[in-house]
């Protein structure tokens, strides 16, 4: 039911309650089993166990764990130790971390209030929330968080703050009179108070309308439930991949095994050799070497303020083609700062940042002196003075304690150089007329030190003008004539447009010995001063990174609870609106499908106005339309978009619990511009992670090649099956391990996002893979048909030339790998981490080649001299003929 488009009267009949004695015991007894308990309800949790064991589903982990069964048979002990460790680990990693997303619900619950007032036969009790029922009413005043969704029938100066919800940075003013417009949004509902929400100012009476799940706040739980985790793209690639691996590895099986029959060799050591081959073709390393890149980018991203809670959302971060941010904190600064003042037809401006008292004024682009100007000495001095705010200062930080309106005025004041503790020698305050929503102003008697009495009046622009009788212009007080009541009114229309909250200054002189006792007697024939514009401004470095994101192909969305018009400002001043972009409020995007909503999506820069159910709606259709989505929020209400978006974005400081525990990543410091480094590292670890995609493969191609073109040619085994496992193992994991460190290239932000659909061998990668792997087959075998014609009696020996040219050619490659373009394309020393895992792998090679205890287990024989030149040579060709290739090119 529609309860804000009631009055009081049809709601105490639609509820069947008394608003004057509350519900009976025989009713509340009655609607218990009716409506049940006012809480939150969970979904069917999966046990610990099974969870634990759904870790192990995926294709690639299935994929390790056959190889590990064949390493197993081999003998080859420690490498499936090694396997079950890496599966076991990962398992692990994703068990707790979908065990936190379960946490999500418990925060959300911990915002309902622990205790609430409420009217029972006729007298007021404490109860515990959860017993509160429909119909029932309660009272809540300032500091009290809001026990249920509430129809308001008393309101006295009442604010409630309700971004956790709306999105919304200011406090709403709560009113109790019916509502005619029929779809409203939340934000728009000023005679509704929500669970979960916090009275910020005056008190209220309210009767509940609804509890537990059918309240605004149950329903972003039920979605929260609902909302699906999206797989990342990187675990889409890496499951392609394993099942690319698994049917190449058992094809080569088959082949090796069957040509090798058919030439004669004993099936016992061709099945060896074939499921040696197998276990090539998986690159064992591969998870633990995609973990670790991971877990280091986590490790480089806390040092730019952003928290990863799901690792592979470090990578998904890469390929984010849109970024839905709110508004609110994020883009903004969260602090509401005077920018614009208006005084008998000037316009200053001031500057400065966040709630820091020091800033410049400026009159026409010129630098002033505050002080030296009566009207705007007044207006700022009147603002502090009638406001009831206070500055402080923590960490280095200045924060405000009060409503941010005052805050602002008050800041306002502190950077023209006026002190709130030079007040009490400068003026008494007589007497205070609060602020009432009725009113929509603040009055208080003052006398200065010359013992002069006044009215200080401060409110909504327009009631004011409607209660003054002359204007303050060129210093002196002119009667407010018509023509003046225009000016004040294009001024105050100016201000709006901008996005700027405006507030009205304005006073009165009292004669002495005058006793007013009503504020009807003090809030009349006032001498309007002026106007002061406050708006939650843009973070500096914002508007950068947008443009940084919009060259890197990123689009961002502004989604947010405020109005379109400022929304609308924000947004044109961080460059987020272009000439052809949108703006689309709550109400279209409800009356619309979301195939409908895909149609229009990519053309909208700005929602304002929105509710969770809109959030969530333009996320899946932005998905829809093949968009990896970052959403970012802080509130409840952003929650279930956060969870269902592929990377969902929370705020560390202003964030609520809810939101942080539906995030895969936290900002902790609640800027938007940590999210385009964020996506840098993102981007880079992807392209690391392809680097040592396409050496391992290549390397696992070359030892693949050379076993089975020697077979094809009816030559003996260029390598056995442990020197096989050996390089596969060591030579492959320190090198791979190492490219996962590399730096980004120059120009990893002025590429456009990667396809979520783009495959794992897109761009050229298979085709290096093969050509690469080809060449270095190639090299071995060569190596190998040299030294075994040179020496047919000794097999080891041309089997250890091989050995040392497959190892050789691999580590020369791992170079290549480094870039795109080629081994020249980057310095091949700018990775020290390589550097020395290259170095150590050929001291191990040494060591297994000619330390005499390793010999006989790796069927090793010493390498003269003369031979290493050979093996040199051989392994350079297949990373520089194609190299040369390349700078042929690059000089035509």
């Amino acid at each position: 039911m529609k309860f804000h488009n009631m009055n009081e009267d049809e709601v105490e009949k639609a509820l069947n309650t008394d608003f004057s004695k509350g519900l009976t015991e025989e009713e509340v007894k009655k609607r218990r089993k009716q409506f049940g308990y006012n809480e939150l309800e969970e979904g069917e949790k999966q046990s610990a166990l099974l969870l634990f064991f759904s870790q192990f589903k995926d294709f690639m982990v299935l994929v390790l764990l056959a190889a590990t069964l064949i390493s197993g048979l081999l003998g080859e002990y420690i490498d499936s130790i090694a396997i079950i460790a890496i599966v076991i680990i990962n398992g692990f990693l994703g068990f707790f971390q979908e065990r936190k997303a379960e946490k999500s619900l418990d925060a959300l619950k911990e915002l309902s209030a622990p205790q609430v007032q409420v009217l029972r036969d006729g007298h007021w009790d404490k109860i515990p929330s959860k017993e509160v029922l429909v119909g029932d009413v309660i009272k809540f005043s300032s500091g009290d968080r809001i026990g249920a969704d509430v129809r308001l029938i008393e309101s006295h100066s009442l604010e409630i703050e309700e971004s956790a919800l709306t999105g919304e940075s200011m406090p709403v003013q709560k009113a109790t009179d019916a509502l005619q417009a029929a779809d409203l949004g939340i934000g728009d509902l000023e005679n509704m108070a929500f669970m979960g929400t916090m009275v910020t100012r005056g008190s209220g009476v309210g009767v509940v309308v609804a509890i537990g799940m059918k309240t605004a706040m149950g329903q972003i739980a039920d979605l929260l439930q609902k909302a699906e985790t999206m797989e990342t793209p990187l675990q889409r690639r890496l499951e392609q991949l394993g099942k690319i691996l698994i049917v190449v590895a058992l094809l080569l099986t088959v082949l090796v095994v069957g040509v090798g029959v058919l030439q004669g060799h004993d099936l016992y050591t061709m099945f060896l050799a074939g499921v040696s081959l197998a276990v090539a073709a998986i690159p064992e390393g591969l998870p633990a070497i995609v973990t670790v890149a991971l877990s280091l980018g986590v490790q480089r991203m806390i040092r730019k303020n952003a928290i990863v809670r799901k690792l592979p959302a470090v990578e998904t971060l890469g390929c984010a083609s849109v970024i839905c941010s709110d508004k609110t904190g994020t883009m903004t600064q969260n602090k509401m700062t005077v920018t614009h003042l208006w005084s008998g037809g000037k316009t200053w401006t001031v500057d400065g940042v966040g709630y820091e008292p020091h800033g410049n004024f400026y009159l026409r682009n010129d630098l002033i002196d505050p002080k030296k100007d009566k009207a705007l000495q007044q207006l700022l001095m009147f603002g502090m003075l009638c406001n009831h705010a206070e500055v402080f200062q923590k960490n280095n930080d200045f924060l405000v304690d009060g409503d941010p309106t005052e805050g602002a005025l008050l800041i306002a004041a502190m950077k023209a150089g006026y002190s709130r503790a030079a007040l009490p020698g400068q003026f008494e305050i007589v007497k205070e007329f609060p602020f009432d929503s009725s009113r929509k102003m603040m009055s208080i008697i003052v006398k200065d030190h010359h013992g002069r009495t006044f009215v200080v009046t401060k409110g909504a622009p327009d009631v004011l003008l409607g209660v003054s009788e002359a204007l303050l212009w060129e210093e002196r007080q002119q009667y407010l004539t018509k023509e003046l009541q225009g000016t004040i009114q294009t001024a105050i229309h100016d201000l709006a447009s901008q996005a700027l909250r405006t507030i009205a200054i304005a006073y009165k002189p009292v004669q002495a010995n005058t006793m007013i006792l009503h504020e009807a007697e003090a809030e009349k024939g006032l001498t309007f001063i002026g106007l002061q514009g406050m708006i939650d401004p843009p973070r500096p470095e914002v508007k950068t990174a947008v443009k940084e994101c919009k060259q890197a192909g990123i689009k961002t969305v502004m989604i947010t609870g405020d109005h379109v018009i400022t929304a609308k400002a924000i947004a044109g001043q961080l460059g987020i609106l272009s000439k052809n972009s949108k703006v689309l409020g709550g109400k279209a995007v409800s009356e619309m499908s979301v195939g409908q909503l895909e149609e229009v999506v990519d053309d909208v820069s700005v929602f304002a106005r929105v509710s969770p159910e809109h959030k969530l709606k333009i996320v899946k259709a932005l998905q829809n339309r093949g968009h990896i989505v970052a959403m970012t929020g802080d509130g409840v209400n952003d929650a279930p978009a956060i969870k269902a978006a592929d990377i969902g974005i929370a705020m560390g400081i202003t964030g609520t619990d809810v939101a942080k525990e539906a995030s895969a990543l936290v900002l902790l410091d609640d800027n938007f511009a940590t999210i385009k480094a964020a996506i840098k590292e993102g981007r880079n670890i992807y392209e690391n992670i392809r680097k040592f995609i396409r050496y391992l493969l290549a390397s696992n191609v070359g030892e693949i090649l050379v076993m089975l073109f020697a077979m094809l040619l009816a030559l003996p085994l260029p390598l056995v099956p442990i020197q096989i496992l050996w390089v596969n193992l060591v030579t492959d994991g320190l090198p791979a391990m190492a490219l996962g460190l590399d730096q980004p290239e120059d120009d990893v932000m002025k590429r456009h996002p990667r396809s979520p659909k783009e495959g794992v061998f897109s761009r050229g990668l298979g085709w290096k893979v093969i050509s690469r792997g080809f060449l270095i087959g190639a090299a071995t075998l060569a190596a190998f048909m040299i030294a075994y014609g040179q020496q047919p009696d000794d097999l080891a020996y041309a089997q250890t030339v091989a050995f040392a040219t497959l190892v050789m050619a691999q580590l020369i490659h791992v170079f290549d790998c480094r870039s795109e373009k080629s081994v020249f394309a980057r310095n091949p020393f700018g990775n020290k981490y390589l550097v020395w895992a290259v170095i150590s792998s050929l001291i191990l090679m040494f060591i297994v080649i000619y330390y005499p205890p390793l010999q006989p287990i790796f069927h090793t024989v010493p390498i003269i001299a003369i031979d290493w030149i050979l093996i040199a040579g051989l392994s350079a060709i297949p990373t520089f003929l194609l190299a040369g290739t390349f700078l042929v090119s690059k000089t035509r």
